[in-house]
């Protein structure tokens, strides 16, 4: 029998998030046992207090806060740290379904060439109630390329989803290190860092794997980072940017 790859769950945290411990039990409690770090450049008792009841090692990043730092220091870690093969790295807000980790797994089996993983999500609010009608549905428009699996590693393929907008969602997102390497984000964007990264990885070898079952619970809140960037204007100016990588002018 081939080898299973190792899988880490790599969680950021951030400050005192009400919904971390939310996020912490969801990847523990994955129908296939595996690796779970927690990472942070806010390093406080909050955080701490989590890891130590969940006994989960906590990794803390020196420096200040930014967004591609951190998310490189929680991939860089996971793969270097924690030897993992495949690394999601794990939004504190939201919640991982229990399949996630096994449709992972088997969707790199099937496909060892795979870089990237993402999935159909669902979004919920502040208090976990189900949003319905949400971008998700014209997401899923945009991410109908990678259903040819036999394409979905060409560039043309894996441009499509991210060419009319980023139809792929962050947190729903696992990498697999010895194709994405451990820089995987770059730039001073404050909103488009993963869009930046997809523009990036779809250039690169390797194939895109969707699974279109809602594996994840995006949550949507006003101390969230994208209602408050978006509420600071930067949303739009970094999205043309991202068009400008994949449209002429």
């Amino acid at each position: 029998m081939d080898r299973q790859p190792r899988h880490t769950f790599s969680i950021c945290a951030y400050g005192c998030s009400p919904y971390l411990e939310q996020c912490i039990s969801s990847v523990l409690s994955q129908d296939m046992p595996g690796d779970v770090i927690i990472c942070t450049s806010t390093d406080n008792g909050h955080i701490r207090a989590l890891a130590k009841r969940y006994g989960i090692p906590l990794y803390v990043r020196s420096g200040q806060s930014s967004l591609r730092d951190d998310w490189n220091y929680a991939m860089r870690t996971a793969a270097e740290e924690r030897e993992a093969e495949l690394v999601t790295i794990a939004h504190q807000d939201d919640i991982y379904h229990p399949g996630y980790r096994r449709a992972l797994l088997e969707a790199c089996r099937r496909w060892p060439d795979m870089s990237l993983f993402c999935t159909r999500y669902e979004t919920i609010d502040a208090e976990g109630h189900v949003i319905p009608h949400s971008i998700e549905g014209i997401k899923r428009i945009l991410r109908m390329p990678l259903r040819l699996r036999g394409l979905s590693g060409t560039r043309f393929i894996k441009e499509l989803p991210i060419r009319f907008g980023n139809g792929i969602c962050c947190p729903s997102c696992s990498y697999a290190a010895k194709l994405t390497g451990t820089s995987v984000f770059s730039g001073e964007y404050s909103f488009v860092t993963d869009w930046d990264a997809l523009i990036r990885l779809a250039r690169r070898p390797g194939r895109f794997i969707c699974d279109e079952r809602e594996l994840i619970s995006y949550r949507v809140h006003e101390g969230a980072a994208t209602s408050r960037l978006t509420h600071q204007g930067l949303r739009g100016s970094e999205e043309e940017l991202m068009f400008r990588k994949l449209w002429p002018a």
